[in-house]
Formats: structure tokens, C-alpha cells, sequence
């Protein structure tokens, strides 16, 4: 079981004040440093948090993997292709959210999606799409020829009772099982924290976790170190 850090709160905070600290850079070697197995980061077409210039070092300075979650757009498909990271996950963006809200659409938006798959490809770049733990959503996943699907886990963290929770962890574990039946590769995040996230990690088809919020308000209080190498314990 992989774990991918999500750096973008670390730039949250930096943008809180406007200056340059905290580094979600530095935050990035820090996390690698520790053992995580890749960094995240979205670029929002607001630019809210994550900068193109945090975007560029990113690529030049970690050593493990980077994934960019950005929206299907053309400037952003544009963007990725100047990075060439080592992944891109495709996820839905409105400007009015504080964090993404669910997954991508992509039995409505299928064709362009489809398109900025193919693009990505030809440049070598793995494609993810964020989506909701459904059967339809994973079918058209594997019809617009994606390499992964992240599972979104929002509703499963976000569980208001005991029946609840189990419901949503039942979905999320069939539908990797059915996506891994595709040969589509498996990854799940949003939402998950150090009291939820074991049992995602036993489910057996995903291969990686992409946390960010949970660990970067641990490393408030603990330092960044320690919050990520608890949290690789956790689901290994």
C-alpha cells in the first residue's frame, strides 16, 4: 500500500498571509523524506492555493512520484504537457467549493474526457479519474481508456452512524474489486484520516492512498516527519 501526500493545505496556509511560508516544496521533501511514496498537488484554475511555480519545482526537486489533480480543460491540459508529471488525475473543480465535493462526471462528459486522456497519453502521462464509488462511473472510466480510478471516500469518512459507515465501506470495496475486474488500477482518497483509514487500506485492490488534510493538521502539532511516517504505519 502506497501513500500519496497532498500538499496543497500547506500552500492554504501560506496563502493565508500572502508571503512565501510555509513552502509546500519543502513540505514535499519532508514527506518523501519520511517514507511517502509520492506527492500530490492540485492546480486549480483560481490558483487558490498551489502556484505554476510551486507546480515546476515540484517536478525538478521530489524524488519519488508526483501526481497533479487538475480539471479536464484545455489550459490545463496545456500545463500538464509543459510539467509532464508522472501522473495526472482528472477531477471536477467549481470555484465556490473549499475542497472537492465528488467525482467526475464522466459518463456526461465522456467524449472530451476521452480526448484529454488520449492528449495525456501521448505524452506519456498516467491518467486517473477521480470518481464516485459507481458501477457506471467505472465503466466509463475503462470505455475513455483511463489508467487508474481514484475512489472518492467522502462519503465513507463523512459516515453519521455505525450502519452508514459500513454501507459505504461495502460500496467502495466492490466497486475496486469491479474496476480491478476491468484492469483498471485502483487508488482512493478524500477524507481519510488516522481513525478511518485502515479499513480502506486492507481492501486488497487498492494500491494507494492520496491524504492530505488529516495529515498536514497532524504535522501542525507533531511536525510533518512523524505525521506522515504514523500514517504509513497505519495502512501498512
Amino acid at each position: 500500500m502506497r501513500l500519496g501526500v497532498n500538499v496543497d493545505h500547506v500552500a492554504t496556509l501560506r496563502q493565508a498571509r500572502g508571503g512565501k511560508m510555509p513552502d509546500p516544496v519543502a513540505a514535499a521533501v519532508v514527506a518523501e523524506l519520511a517514507g511517502a511514496s509520492g506527492i500530490v498537488c492540485h492546480l486549480r484554475e483560481d490558483r487558490r492555493h498551489i502556484k505554476d511555480k510551486d507546480l515546476y519545482l515540484l517536478k525538478e526537486i521530489i524524488k519519488t512520484h508526483l501526481n497533479l489533480e487538475m480539471a479536464a480543460t484545455q489550459a490545463m491540459r496545456a500545463m500538464a504537457i509543459e510539467v509532464l508529471p508522472d501522473m495526472v488525475t482528472l477531477v471536477p473543480e467549481r470555484r465556490e467549493e473549499i475542497t472537492t465535493e465528488g467525482g467526475l462526471e464522466v459518463m456526461a462528459n465522456q467524449e472530451f474526457i476521452e480526448e484529454t486522456v488520449n492528449i495525456l497519453h501521448a505524452s506519456n502521462i498516467v491518467v486517473s479519474l477521480f470518481i464516485d464509488p459507481s458501477i457506471d462511473q467505472i465503466k466509463a472510466a475503462n470505455r475513455v481508456g483511463a489508467d487508474y480510478v481514484e475512489l472518492h471516500t467522502g462519503r465513507y469518512a463523512n459516515a453519521e452512524d455505525e450502519n452508514a459507515l459500513i454501507d459505504e465501506l461495502e460500496k467502495i470495496r466492490s466497486m475496486a474489486l469491479a474496476a480491478a475486474k476491468l484492469g483498471l488500477r485502483v487508488s482512493a482518497g478524500h477524507g481519510l484520516n488516522y481513525q478511518n483509514v485502515r479499513d480502506i487500506a486492507k481492501i486488497p485492490q487498492i494500491e494507494e492512498l492520496n491524504i492530505g488534510h488529516a495529515i498536514m493538521a497532524k504535522a501542525i502539532l507533531v511536525g510533518m516527519e512523524r505525521a506522515v511516517r504514523e500514517m504509513i504505519e497505519l495502512i501498512r
